[in-house]
């Protein structure tokens, strides 16, 4: 029989609700439910493409006789961390200040209050490494609650006492300044792995961050440090097996240094993330590289996660059956020389095998191999590589496929939207900007009220019953933003002016700091926040960013200190931890440049003024604002009092609303906009 998962529209949830185990939804009634029992609550927290939450799930949670003891001794609570990232946060920081990690599936045990007192992550059905039994913990942590009860309550009343004392003094007084950000380039630069790119070593996450920093960087200051390391880890990553040479788009991280093994589940955050990232990188550099993965990723977006609703799905696993009836990991991705022969015969299979890495001995698992690009000098027909290729992506296509997560979390939809605007437009891809468009009339549908507020998911069209965490409102409003510039259609201003409102409302504290959630969220044993970027943007920082280019579009004052106050923690941590505050140091980069504002007015449909929009949007000054519309155009501050030049369609460049002389040329607003 189903336990309560069966009534959630989480597929993480639902994963779980033919479970023995009877798990609740987080909620009020669980706890009181320990308290009538006086019992301990254990939250179990991961995601629907987390690989070692299925393990753990097949481990124990379906094992009967575990489930039998958990249902007994301890209320069982089940939690979509990607639904709830509050609860996720609160309770990780929790997990990583007892044990010096953390991870999924995590796994807490505390009073019915909701006070923590023991962690861990994964837990074998055996003892293993030093590492205990899931039995056996259970088995502790009940003795515990009976026999030392009051030690137990001690020991939860200090770990809130603890977590309620962390805090990072932020000044917020005065914004970065360039020598801040010169030695966040120079942090950078120590990790730097000069011989196989991106920073630091195993296991490896792609930077997507970080780069966006060093472009913008290198765009303000013309470091060519900065612009190597970005375009020798685009390349590294694009020819590795983290990138997915046959479909496009990138798994989650290298298990190794080298980015030959990933481990193989596919984030919509950071195939938006990258996606934009190759984009401005070719922006910068002409990189055809670049052009190329920057379009199979947004291609991939569209073909692989796209929901029928027109929003983007989360996730895929990285586990697949793999043909025999076995759930594996990569099964879907890797190939033998064998499967090569099978798809390809003899001799396109030899050269499949020399272009993309595969040998006998395997770099993954029982003699595999995970597709790369080694040989960056090998000349080899495009035309029979064009076929090779779509061979084995339709032979790869009869495999059994992994799993997706449907669900719509607002806060990664906003980020697709921004680089699918942008991706679009770079490359003269209307229907990638239609993509967009129809992603963003989704979060307006469906996720987001006339009073601003925003929903964190949707499933089938139907909002969920989470609300919306400060990452949703700043990056949906991003997204927003970056479609506006793009499409030149005043009423993503809007939309976005409204959620940014509402952060500044709801979340915005008296010192200038942000809340990951808002005034009147539900209360849990911490408010979270958290300034540091770590898969994607923080909440923070994205507010920062979405608030400066929203000040620049509009002139509203308030919204640029907001966004000033909020980078104080950028001068905190750019020389001490600059990789995780790379989001903050690109906006920073804006602040500094200004950002620049360029209007472009004149009439849509005449090519002279798509002309000068586009060289608008190609330009690579560090969060260039583009508006785009009819000249006096009131509804768009900054375009109001910008006429027509001799009746031709013009472009002006400003900052701080204050411009230079407009121009008609393209040639002449390039040099503007390339001008320090």
């Amino acid at each position: 029989m189903p336990n309560r998962l069966a009534h959630e529209t989480s597929p993480y949830l639902l994963q779980h609700a033919d479970n023995p185990v009877d798990w609740w939804p987080w909620s009020p009634a669980a706890f009181a439910e320990a308290r009538r029992r006086d019992v301990p609550v254990f939250l179990s927290v991961g995601y629907s493409s987390c690989h070692w939450c299925h393990v753990l799930a097949h481990e124990s949670f379906e094992d009967e006789a575990t489930a039998a003891f958990m249902n007994e001794h301890f209320v069982s609570v089940k939690v979509d961390r990607e639904e709830r990232p509050d609860i996720d946060a609160v309770y990780m920081e929790a997990v990583q200040a007892a044990t010096g990690q953390g991870g999924w599936p995590m796994s807490v045990f505390m009073t019915p209050d909701g006070e923590p007192f023991y962690f861990g992550t994964y837990f074998p059905p055996a003892p293993r490494h030093g590492m205990p039994s899931f039995r056996q913990v259970l088995e502790g942590v009940r003795a515990a609650w009976q026999d030392r009860r009051e030690e137990v309550g001690e020991v939860a009343q200090r770990i809130v006492r603890d977590l309620s004392e962390r805090s990072l003094a932020v000044d917020t007084t005065r914004p970065p300044g360039p020598d801040d950000l010169h030695a966040a380039l120079m942090g950078l630069t120590r990790d730097f792995d000069a011989s196989r790119g991106g920073f630091g070593g195993a296991p490896k996450f792609p930077p997507s961050m970080t780069l966006e920093f060093l472009l913008r960087h290198h765009a303000r200051t013309g470091s060519q440090g900065a612009l190597e390391m970005a375009a020798a880890t685009c390349e590294a990553m694009a020819r590795g097996g983290i990138y997915d040479q046959l479909g496009g788009g990138f798994c989650r991280y290298s298990v190794d240094a080298t980015w030959t093994v990933p481990h193989f589940e596919k984030m919509l955050y950071d195939n938006a993330l990258l996606c934009r990232a190759y984009a401005h990188l070719w922006r910068a550099t002409g990189s055809e590289l670049a052009r190329r993965v920057a379009l199979e990723t947004a291609d991939f977006l569209v073909r692989e996660l796209r929901t029928g609703e027109g929003g983007f799905a989360s996730a895929l696993d990285a586990d697949s059956d793999d043909g025999s009836g076995h759930h594996r990991e990569g099964a879907y991705y890797v190939w033998t020389p064998q499967q090569l022969t099978e798809a390809l015969g003899e001799e396109d299979a030899a050269l499949a095998a020399e272009h993309f890495g595969v040998t006998e001995e395997g770099t993954f698992e029982e003699g595999a191999s995970v597709l790369r690009l080694p040989d960056t000098e090998q000349l080899v027909d495009a035309g029979r590589l064009a076929s090779v290729r779509q061979r084995l992506l339709d032979a790869r296509a009869r495999r059994p496929r992994p799993g997706r997560d449907d669900k719509i979390v607002a806060a990664w939809n906003g980020l697709t939207i921004a680089a699918l605007a942008e991706t679009g437009a770079y490359f003269d891809r209307p229907d990638l900007v239609e993509a967009a468009t129809d992603a963003a009339d989704l979060l307006v549908r469906v996720h987001m009220d006339w009073n601003g507020r925003l929903a964190r998911t949707s499933l089938a069209g139907t909002a969920g019953r989470n609300a919306g965490v400060l990452e949703d409102y700043a990056d949906v409003a991003e997204g927003f933003l970056a479609l506006a510039a793009v499409t030149g259609e005043g009423v993503w201003t809007e939309f976005a002016g409204l959620l940014l409102d509402t952060v500044l409302t709801h979340f915005a504290a008296a010192d200038g700091t942000f809340h990951d959630t808002a005034d009147d969220a539900e209360s849990l044993i911490r408010r979270p926040q958290d300034p540091t970027d770590n898969a994607a943007p923080s909440g923070w920082t994205a507010a920062a960013g979405a608030l400066l280019t929203y000040a620049a579009v509009t002139g509203t004052a308030a919204h640029r200190e907001a966004a000033e106050k909020a980078l104080g923690v950028v001068r905190t941590l750019a020389g001490r931890a600059p990789r995780f505050i790379s989001w903050g140091l690109a906006v920073a980069e804006a602040l500094l440049d200004g950002p620049r504002e360029v209007a472009v007015v004149g009439p849509p449909d005449d090519p002279a003024t798509r002309e000068l929009h586009r060289t608008a949007l190609l330009s690579t000054a560090p969060g260039l604002v583009v508006a785009a519309g009819e000249p006096d155009a009131d509804e768009v501050p900054l375009l109001a009092g910008r006429p027509l030049l001799n009746g031709r369609p013009a472009a002006y460049v400003c900052r701080n609303f204050t411009c230079d002389a407009p121009t008609a040329d393209p040639k002449v607003l390039e040099g503007l906009l390339r001008r320090p």
